[in-house]
């Protein structure tokens, strides 16, 4: 997934979460509903949600400088996981509260044909967002299944887009039934208690996105078929003997840095060495473009073992 395309995806959400949110708060001081109203923050947490999202991406394309020498690409990461912890604390967070509250201190709701007509435009709105999200996330995805896409992919600011579009039309929908069952049975607990299930369902979210988007934080490897390319690369070398490791990282969506460490072949000379080190770079990065960095480190298999048993040896042991 590109970056303008995820920009897209983002723009199309901010645009129709900031409407639906302000139509929601209107309804909600009209009606009185704490499903309504647990709605219009979710939809307003979206919104700063995107805004914060498109500054990460902002903040990623930043070049590379004497502080942050492989760029800041990762700051897509944190910015992710911020939106999560923003989902928690205010989307799950005040609908938890508004429920609560509304369970123990019911109110009636007035003219609910408001909040009827608010939910219908707000689940078409919310609906062609998602379908849109969804679309650029099936072209991103190529073979892998969706809940596979979204362990393996790179890019978070798609996945959060359609984690935060599907929890907004399933809370619409639970916010619905909340209306109508308060209003056919007379009895309002039960928008207070749709209000809890939808703070149930942005927590949930929430949890996800923020366990997705941790790992990418710290520092995920390339998915395995680069990390098997790289390696197959490495192999095909005659004048590598034996690759040592190969470790990927992702140092953003679109940045992979790659450490190589090789046993040369003994007998070549140094130029050859330096030939087969700029070959080898050369048909990496042709191969797969995202990998920007490339160190490689001429190491015997037998210092590479000596080395790796003194790492293992210092290790503190597990009590």
């Amino acid at each position: 997934m590109s970056t303008s395309s995820s920009k897209k995806v983002i723009y199309a959400a901010l645009v129709g979460n900031s409407l639906i949110a302000v139509t929601k708060f209107i309804a909600a001081s009209m009606t009185g509903s704490s499903a309504m109203l647990s709605e219009g923050i979710h939809s307003l947490v979206d919104t700063g949600n995107q805004m914060l999202l498109l500054h990460g991406i902002k903040q990623s394309q930043k070049p590379a400088d004497e502080d942050f020498p492989y760029g800041h690409g990762k700051e897509i990461y944190f910015w992710s996981f911020i939106v999560a912890i923003m989902v928690f604390a205010l989307g799950a967070g005040i609908s938890l509260y508004e429920g609560i509250h509304h369970i123990f201190h019911p109110n009636a709701i007035s003219n609910p044909m408001i909040n009827y007509i608010v939910l219908g435009l707000a689940m078409l709105f919310e609906g062609a967002a998602l379908f849109y999200a969804v679309r650029e996330f099936k072209a991103a995805k190529g073979p892998l299944g969706y809940i596979e896409a979204v362990q393996k992919g790179k890019d978070p600011s798609l996945f959060v887009v359609v984690f935060e579009d599907s929890a907004a039309m399933l809370g619409l929908i639970v916010a619905f039934l909340g209306v109508v069952l308060a209003q056919v049975t007379g009895n309002f607990i039960f928008d207070g208690i749709a209000s809890v299930i939808i703070a149930f369902i942005l927590a949930g979210t929430a949890l996800w996105m923020a366990i997705e988007t941790k790992s990418l934080l710290i520092g995920e490897s390339a998915n395995q078929p680069i990390r098997e390319g790289i390696n197959n690369l490495i192999n095909d070398m005659d004048e590598i003997e034996h690759l040592n490791e190969a470790l990927t990282m992702h140092m953003g969506p679109e940045f992979i840095l790659v450490n190589i460490s090789a046993d040369f072949a003994s007998g070549i000379s140094f130029e050859q060495v330096e030939k087969t080190i700029a070959t080898l770079e050369l048909n990496i990065k042709k191969k797969f473009p995202m990998v920007k960095k490339i160190f490689i480190e001429a190491e015997s298999i037998a210092h590479y073992r000596k080395t790796l048993e003194a790492d293992n040896s210092n290790e503190p042991k597990s009590t």
